[in-house]
C-alpha cells in the first residue's frame, strides 16, 4: 500500500468538511469564490477537528494530574542516579522511570496525543491544498466532492493578494511572502504564549524540576524555530489551519488555567484569591470530586507500593464504603491552610 492509498481517508474526510462549511457559508450569502470564504471553510474544518478531541483533552488533564502524584519518586530516582553518568547508570535510570510509568498507568508523552491524532488530518490538507491546480486542470481525480470546477475555484481564491495554495518558496508576489511570514509569527506566538503561561502559571514548584522540565522549556524556545523553517513549505492554507488550531489550545489552555488549575500552581492561588475577594467558596462540588479523585488515585498507588504516604491520606468516598469508615474531605489547598466554606459556586 503506498503513501498516497494511506492517506487518501483522510484527504476524503477533510475534504468533504471543507465542502460542508464553504456550501453552510455561500448559502448564508458569502460569495463562493471569494478567499475569505474558503479560509474560513478551513477555520471550520479546525473547530470540527478540536472539537471531537474534547474528550482526549479531558483524559489529558486526568494524566497530568497522576503525573504530578508521582513527581516525588521521580526525583527520587533522579537523586539515587545524581552524579552518575556512566551509560549503565543511566540505563538502569531510565529502566526504572520507564518502571515507574508502567506502574502508574502514566504517559509523560500524553500532551502530544492531540497533534498526533491531527497530524494526520493536517497532511491531508497539505495534500489536498497542494493538489487543487491538478484537480482544477482534470490531471488528478477530484477528493470527494471538490469537483474540477471547486477546486479550480479553491485555487485561484486570494486572501491579502496570496493564493491559499501560495507557498513562500519559489513565491512570485511579495504578497505571498507578507502573509507567510505574518502567519508564522502569529503560529510562533500563540504557541509560545499556551506554553508559557502552562509552565509561569499552572505548575507546581516541584513539577519545574527534573529533566521533563527541562525538556518542557527547551520545547517553549524550539517550536517557533521549527515553525519559521518548516512553515516556508506549506501552502498559505494549511498556515492558517496551523495558526487557528494553536489558537485553540491557547484560549482553551487559558480557559483551564484559569477555571481548574493544578493542585499547589500559582494558578491555583491566583483563583483562591479571587474567590475570597468575591465573597464565594474556594471549592465548587466539581472540584471537590476532582480532589476526591485524585486522592483515590494516590491511595491505589501508595497500596501498589509505587508512591509512597508523606502524609495520612483522606478517604475517598468508594474507599470509604469498602472500609465502612466515613469520608473525610480534605481541605482546599490555597496556599493559606484555610478551609473552604462548603455549597456550589463558581469563579
Amino acid at each position: 500500500m503506498s503513501f498516497s492509498d494511506i492517506m487518501y481517508p483522510f484527504e476524503w474526510i477533510v475534504a468533504w468538511i471543507m465542502y460542508l462549511w464553504h456550501s453552510g457559508l455561500t448559502a448564508i450569502g458569502l460569495p463562493e469564490a471569494n478567499g475569505w470564504t474558503w479560509t474560513l471553510s478551513i477555520v471550520g474544518l479546525v473547530l470540527v477537528m478540536r472539537a471531537a478531541l474534547i474528550p482526549l483533552f479531558v483524559k489529558q488533564i486526568h494524566a497530568s494530574r497522576k503525573m504530578q502524584l508521582i513527581q516525588p519518586e521521580m526525583q527520587k530516582i533522579q537523586k539515587k542516579y545524581k552524579g552518575k553518568k556512566d551509560p549503565e547508570s543511566q540505563q538502569k535510570m531510565q529502566q526504572e522511570m520507564m518502571s515507574l510509568y508502567r506502574e502508574t498507568g502514566t504517559n509523560p508523552l500524553a500532551s502530544c496525543m492531540p497533534i498526533l491524532i491531527q497530524s494526520p488530518f493536517f497532511f491531508g490538507l497539505f495534500r489536498v491544498l497542494n493538489g487543487l491546480d491538478e484537480m482544477a486542470n482534470g490531471s488528478k481525480q477530484q477528493i470527494g466532492p471538490l469537483t474540477s470546477e471547486l477546486a479550480a475555484q479553491a485555487e485561484s481564491s486570494t486572501i491579502f493578494g496570496a493564493k491559499l495554495s501560495d507557498i513562500f518558496l519559489g513565491a512570485d508576489s511579495v504578497n505571498v511572502m507578507i502573509v507567510t511570514v505574518v502567519l508564522i509569527i502569529l503560529m510562533s506566538a500563540t504557541t509560545f504564549t499556551t506554553q508559557h503561561q502552562l509552565m509561569r502559571k499552572n505548575m507546581p514548584a516541584a513539577a519545574l524540576e527534573g529533566p521533563f522540565a527541562q525538556q518542557q522549556k527547551i520545547m517553549l524556545y524550539l517550536f517557533p524555530i521549527i515553525f519559521a523553517v518548516s512553515g516556508v513549505n506549506f501552502p498559505i492554507g494549511v498556515l492558517i489551519y496551523w495558526f487557528t488550531t494553536n489558537l485553540w489550545t491557547m484560549l482553551q489552555q487559558f480557559y483551564v488555567i484559569r477555571r481548574m488549575p493544578a493542585p499547589g500552581s500559582a494558578a491555583e492561588k491566583a483563583m483562591h484569591e479571587r474567590r475570597r475577594k468575591a465573597g464565594k467558596p474556594l471549592d465548587t462540588p466539581e472540584e471537590r470530586r476532582e480532589r476526591e479523585h485524585d486522592v483515590e488515585m494516590a491511595e491505589e498507588l501508595a497500596e501498589k507500593g509505587v508512591i509512597s504516604r508523606q502524609r495520612a491520606q483522606p478517604k475517598g468516598k468508594k474507599r470509604a464504603k469498602k472500609s465502612g469508615s466515613k469520608t473525610t474531605q480534605p481541605a482546599p489547598r490555597d496556599g493559606g491552610g484555610s478551609t473552604a466554606a462548603t455549597g456550589g459556586g463558581s469563579d
